[in-house]
């Protein structure tokens, strides 16, 4: 069975460049193994990487070892549920590509909040529900 995004259609792609996902496929997947739930598709902002970099998970710097490029603002990055819910509450979340955001993050996430900072809205809001 494919992996569903939040929306309840097929997952998308999130980015590849800088190549994302957990698997490292663009693609926001999660299995068993993924503990961390790296499945938000996120748009990392300057605001967001400074927080995380407060809270002590460095998005900004390079980890070849990891194939982790380091990121910049405008670079859209599988980010765990945990940390952006972290974000969100401190009033620093990044902006969320819904279709790219795997059906898992409901389990952190209520789907309410990730379309507060939904950037791929689609013309006919209703389809969301």
């Amino acid at each position: 069975m494919p992996d569903r995004n939040v929306l309840g259609g097929p997952l998308q792609e999130c980015g590849t460049d800088p190549m994302t996902g957990f698997y490292r496929d663009g693609c926001c997947s999660s299995g068993p193994e993924d503990v961390g739930l790296h499945t938000i598709c996120a748009v990392v902002t300057a605001e967001f990487l400074a927080h995380q970099r407060e809270i002590g998970n460095d998005l900004s710097t390079p980890m070849p070892a990891y194939r982790f490029p380091g990121l910049v603002p405008g670079d859209r990055w599988c980010v765990t549920a945990a940390n952006w819910l972290r974000a969100h509450e401190d009033g620093r979340a990044a902006p969320v590509v819904l279709a790219c955001t795997h059906e898992r993050t409901l389990d952190v996430v209520p789907l309410e909040v990730l379309r507060e900072h939904a950037v791929d809205v689609p013309d006919d809001a209703g389809s969301l529900g």
